[in-house]
């Protein structure tokens, strides 16, 4: 599998493009800004976009899905409990405590359903839910990564302090979701560098919530 990473504004967001290398066909998780980078990584590589999916639906996670929407007319893919983040009355209120203006909130075409296996090409993968940083937040779990959106970061996590935030259902999903993974899984996460289980298992800050 290939995997693009790519930072964008307005704070930073790793937006991530993954491409099945025998068939090109390809997905986007969280593109949070910047549809134009997004856009043209995807037409310089030739790849067959097959669908957006997020990790949870916060405003720099979905602040491009609109534009992408658009321009390659695939649908767009979230958990049903953060569809709320994406009303317009609550996103215009989100945008304004960060100073942003201007972005349109995306509307969505499926709900992910965590029983279910996704793929795109040759690839698999599946949905932990994992709840705490959003209602409906999920991680995509695949053979040797796993994408966590804001739930975890390489030595902190994520903010609970949101709307519909809550630091005991964080921790409780980081235990029984993310550290039972195996030591060598690469965690992806919404913002700052990678790492995996074992580091943040053994360094994170946090770990004795789920030692």
């Amino acid at each position: 599998m290939i995997i693009k990473t790519i930072s964008v504004a307005p704070i930073g967001t790793n937006c991530y493009i993954l491409a099945c290398e025998k068939t090109g066909d390809a997905i986007i998780i969280d593109p949070g800004g910047e549809p134009e980078k997004i856009l043209n990584l995807i037409d310089e590589q030739k790849y067959n976009l097959k669908y957006i999916i997020n990790t949870h639906a916060h405003f720099d996670h979905v602040g491009a899905v609109l534009d992408i929407q658009k321009a390659k007319d695939v649908p767009f893919l979230l958990h049903p409990d953060d569809e709320i983040f994406l009303e317009p009355t609550v996103f215009k209120e989100s945008l304004r405590n960060f100073g942003f203006l201007n972005v349109e909130p995306p509307k969505v075409d499926d709900y992910i359903n965590p029983d279910k296996e996704y793929g795109f090409g040759e690839c698999h993968f599946s949905v932990l839910t994992t709840p705490g940083h959003s209602p409906g937040g999920v991680c995509f779990l695949f053979d040797e990564e796993v994408f966590v959106g804001d739930t975890l970061f390489a030595g902190s996590i994520g903010r609970t302090d949101f709307p519909g935030g809550s630091m005991p259902i964080l921790m409780e999903s980081i235990k029984t979701k993310l550290m039972s993974l195996k030591d060598e899984m690469i965690v992806l996460c919404g913002h700052m560098d990678s790492t995996t289980i074992g580091k943040e298992r053994k360094f994170n800050p946090f770990r004795e919530y789920w030692a």
